[in-house]
């Protein structure tokens, strides 16, 4: 039985603790998933200050829930972003975060191209600094966990699916809106840095 996590006297506040515990019952099971997705969630601690202070809790438990469509257990449609936020969103969970693990790391395109365009449409896309953010970690982390620049993680992904893949055909789509949201990542990062 799963943690139930999401508590309606919180509104859209986001309980970190219980989005990790949460992903950790779906994930751990699954080995290299489970690294890789502990490795996103470590790696906001680097990103965190390009957004609000009001939304790192967001950005936290996003990066711990991004790939929980992955677990047998709620993975129906077998597209991992759709069916993380159909679970999220079974669970009452604040409706951002929903979006954010619909739409990370530019979900649109693969669904483009698994014919799931109208699925995915239940969450409006979200373009803001916490997506851009998720993005980030998400595509500098690697399968085991490992850190790579943007470029190494691109490769990495279009090695391991192969070219005619849909998720090849995806990411190499992708690829240009991918970079521009690790840039703004990167660029917000820059402004708030000491001198």
């Amino acid at each position: 039985m799963l943690t139930v996590w999401w508590l309606g006297t919180y509104g859209d506040r986001v309980e970190v603790a219980a989005a990790e515990r949460l992903a950790s019952e779906l994930l751990s099971p699954l080995g290299d998933r489970w690294r890789h997705v502990q490795a996103v969630a470590a790696a906001t601690r680097e990103v965190s200050a390009a957004v609000a202070t009001e939304e790192r809790d967001l950005l936290v438990a996003a990066a711990w829930l991004h790939d929980i469509g992955y677990a047998p257990l709620i993975g129906h449609l077998r597209f991992h972003p759709i069916d993380g936020a159909r679970f999220l969103a079974g669970q009452d969970a604040p409706e951002r975060l929903c979006v954010l693990v619909a739409h990370h790391s530019c979900a649109r395109y693969e669904a483009e191209e698994r014919g799931l365009t109208a699925e995915l449409s239940a969450w409006e896309l979200e373009e803001s600094a916490v997506m851009d953010a998720l993005c980030t970690v998400d595509m500098t982390r690697g399968p085991q966990g490992q850190t790579f620049t943007f470029s190494e993680r691109i490769a990495e992904i279009l090695d391991r699916y192969g070219e005619g893949s849909i998720v090849h055909r995806s990411i190499s789509r992708s690829r240009p809106v991918l970079a521009a949201s690790v840039e703004r990542t990167m660029a917000r990062l820059a402004a708030v840095q000491p001198r």
